[in-house]
């Protein structure tokens, strides 16, 4: 493990916990507003250009402008409890004012099961993105042996990192579109709230989901916010492994710092 060494004895297997936590925690903080705008590409019926008549969002800096100068700084991070939390109504936050009142406007208006919605898009996208993702690691591990010379290969922990990074941004995209089939379904039931970001559209399920997106925005209406999605996994993926590092050199410090006032003592 990257920053955990148990020969070193520095960090022991519950602190590494603790940073691996810690490290997780500050991520999702950070990387927020890529899942902010990647759900707003993701729930935007017309398509992303600034040349289709009614697209509130174009791009990633144009949403980023528009998110700011009508909802605020704090808008990046709308969703953000229930994300921590990984609550299946994000999605739904993200056009309601906070979570509390998310929670209740959906259990009033559609009851308990609402809270399920997407849930099969979700259970789908489970098993082929772990397969996908361990194949195309090995794949690249593989390959990765072949090209780089022997006397190159000292960096064992950046070439597993290059690797599961190259690997994760594969098999996101090969899933992507049962990530976006979630969202649209988990927002169902909020079109009053939706209408003011554009086109609103009723989804009677998965498959109805599936014909409608078809239909209507083509094969490149599955893969809408697949842009910040991949960006977001790129960027959470370096603050992973630099923040786990930095508490892990952090709680060493703080052990090397404690070690001479206890001789002393």
């Amino acid at each position: 493990m990257v920053g955990y060494d148990p020969e070193a004895k520095c960090v022991s297997t519950v602190e590494a916990a603790a940073a691996g936590s810690a490290s997780g925690f500050v991520t999702r903080v950070l990387i927020s507003p890529l899942d902010v705008i990647k759900i707003r590409f993701q729930l935007q019926i017309e398509r992303l250009s600034s040349k289709t008549p009614g697209a509130k969002y174009h791009g990633i800096l144009q949403a980023v402008r528009c998110i700011f100068q009508e909802e605020g700084m704090l808008a990046f991070w709308k969703g953000h409890v229930p994300a921590q939390l990984l609550s299946v109504g994000y999605g739904a936050v993200q056009v309601y004012h906070n979570l509390h009142h998310a929670v209740v406007t959906m259990y009033q208006t559609e009851g308990p099961r609402t809270f399920y919605r997407g849930l099969t898009p979700t259970v789908i996208a489970v098993f082929p993105y772990a397969g996908f993702q361990f194949s195309f690691y090995n794949i690249l591990q593989q390959f990765s042996e072949r090209m780089i010379p022997d006397e190159g290969k000292e960096g064992g922990n950046v070439k597993n990192l290059v690797c599961g990074s190259c690997a994760g941004i594969i098999s996101k995209t090969l899933t992507y579109p049962f990530d976006l089939v979630k969202k649209r379904l988990q927002v169902g039931g909020f079109e009053h709230a939706r209408a003011a970001f554009g086109q609103v559209r009723i989804y009677r399920g998965l498959l109805d989901c599936i014909r409608q997106i078809m239909q209507e925005e083509g094969p490149g209406g599955f893969f809408k916010g697949l842009s910040p999605s991949l960006l977001k996994a790129a960027v959470s993926t370096g603050l992973i492994f630099f923040t786990y590092e930095l508490f892990c050199s952090l709680l060493c410090a703080l052990k090397n710092a404690d070690s001479p006032k206890r001789k002393e003592g």
